[in-house]
């Protein structure tokens, strides 16, 4: 199930915390810092700012060893203190990784500079030209746990978007993510950047993060980004515009018109792949027309991974004669769980729209697939089902900003507002409006 983010104190042992009085000022006045910076980059050209994040990538490939030295101290600390196996994953840091987190840093680099497009325009019978443009969000706070990842991925979209960022990552990562942070700022002032542009109040502990929730006139945007108590706490407490990002109970429904070898594969990859994960599916639904031939290869596959089943009575009676599977009987919990981990609810359905009204009551509007080869059904889907993404014939885990092409993204939004599912370069701009006439004036 999903974790909620450790928001004690993170300073280091031997760096004694401020004062409680001096961490409201610390908190507003590195956004400040990070305000000022902001408006320096606004006006920067796509070089410049993509000359930026190719250095910093460079530079996080240089310094991973430095790196992974203090996501070591990270993990081992991690595991002394019983942090749960899904936020050990999503906290370890290796090369290799570090590595695939500098290339996405260069694939947003890449992408189109969202600052400046119009996004729509028009001449008025009287003569007005009105353009709205795309302009930068001013300064992104980020709230976050176990995921040194999101430390780059959220500055490198705040940087393309023209924008300075604010990190609280969590005591968990504490050292990983000062590190990654330090290796920016200096890659940022290499450049005569403000390093200001990427700052962290990680070292004011659960304090400095309630104020900077509350840096109103500051904090443009607040992305809360990790499990339900996270998010729950943030939406609740802060005074600042927040885009909610949601945990993620998805689901794959294998319709009667399916591909069955297809709809297997991509079951045991929305599943199996990687489970920490938000867009892992949590619950396989299984029309009850091909129950009979889908479920012992869906059962004994998911076994064979190592995956603890959960299924309701007609998945318990399948898995009898199976040697080796064990299905234990499925509850409303079950159904409900983000389980973050080798786990899967299994249940058959009668129909499309029994899964449909499966998914209504227990999805989080995260993401949803359905395997299927009749088009009105994948259609009916798509339109009926109530969230972020829907995959058809493909996995869960594709609702993810690289994969969608968008570079990286700073969290998935689950609300629906202007910013919903992966949230990449557009998600972190606001529109101006500018009107042009010729000394008209209203009557």
């Amino acid at each position: 199930m999903s974790q909620t983010l450790d928001t004690r104190p993170s300073a280091a042992a031997d760096v004694p915390a401020p004062p409680v009085a001096d961490v409201e000022q610390a908190v507003l006045a590195t956004c400040r810092a990070a305000k000022a910076a902001g408006r320096a980059l606004a006006t920067a050209t796509r070089q410049r700012k993509d000359a930026a994040l190719v250095a910093v990538a460079d530079a996080l490939v240089a310094q991973a060893p430095r790196v992974v030295e203090a996501n070591v101290r990270d993990l081992e600390r991690g595991q002394q203190q019983g942090l749960p196996a899904n936020l050990l994953d999503r906290l370890r840091l290796d090369e290799e990784r570090i590595g695939d987190i500098a290339a996405a840093v260069r694939d947003v680099a890449a992408l189109p500079d969202p600052v400046g497009e119009v996004v729509r325009g028009q001449t008025l019978p009287n003569g007005l030209r009105l353009r709205q443009l795309r302009v930068p969000m001013g300064v992104v706070a980020v709230i976050y746990e176990a995921r040194p990842n999101v430390t780059v991925d959220a500055a490198a979209l705040a940087l393309k978007a023209g924008s300075a960022v604010v990190l609280r990552g969590g005591s968990a990562a504490r050292e990983s993510n000062a590190v990654v942070v330090e290796v920016i700022r200096e890659a940022l002032s290499g450049l005569g950047l403000p390093a200001d542009l990427v700052a962290t109040v990680d070292e004011h502990g659960r304090e400095g993060a309630g104020h900077l929730m509350r840096a109103r006139g500051l904090v443009d945007v607040l992305v809360p980004r990790g499990g339900a108590g996270l998010i729950a706490e943030v939406v609740a407490s802060a005074t600042v515009p927040v885009i909610e990002t949601g945990t993620g109970n998805c689901h794959v429904y294998v319709d009667a018109a399916a591909d069955l070898d297809q709809a297997l594969s991509v079951c045991l990859n929305s599943k199996t792949q990687r489970t920490s994960v938000c867009n892992s599916a949590e619950t396989v639904l299984v029309h009850e027309a091909v129950a009979a031939a889908f479920l012992p290869p869906l059962l004994a596959a998911m076994a064979a991974e190592g995956v603890r089943l959960h299924g309701d009575d007609a998945v318990v009676a399948a898995a009898r004669d199976l040697p080796g599977v064990e299905v234990e009987p499925a509850t409303d919990e079950d159904w409900a769980t983000e389980y973050l981990a080798m786990e899967l609810a299994v249940r058959v359905v009668p129909d499309v729209g029994a899964a449909i009204a499966h998914v209504d009551r227990w999805s989080t509007g995260h993401t949803e697939a359905i395997c299927t080869r009749d088009l009105a059904t994948a259609e009916r889907f798509a339109a009926e089902v109530d969230s972020a993404a829907v995959m058809v014939n493909a996995s869960t885990r594709f609702t993810d900003g690289a994969q969608l092409g968008l570079g990286a993204e700073v969290g998935i939004s689950t609300q629906k507002l202007h910013a919903r599912g992966p949230m990449g370069l557009a998600e972190l701009t606001t529109t101006r409006w500018v009107v042009t006439g010729d000394g008209h004036v209203r009557t």
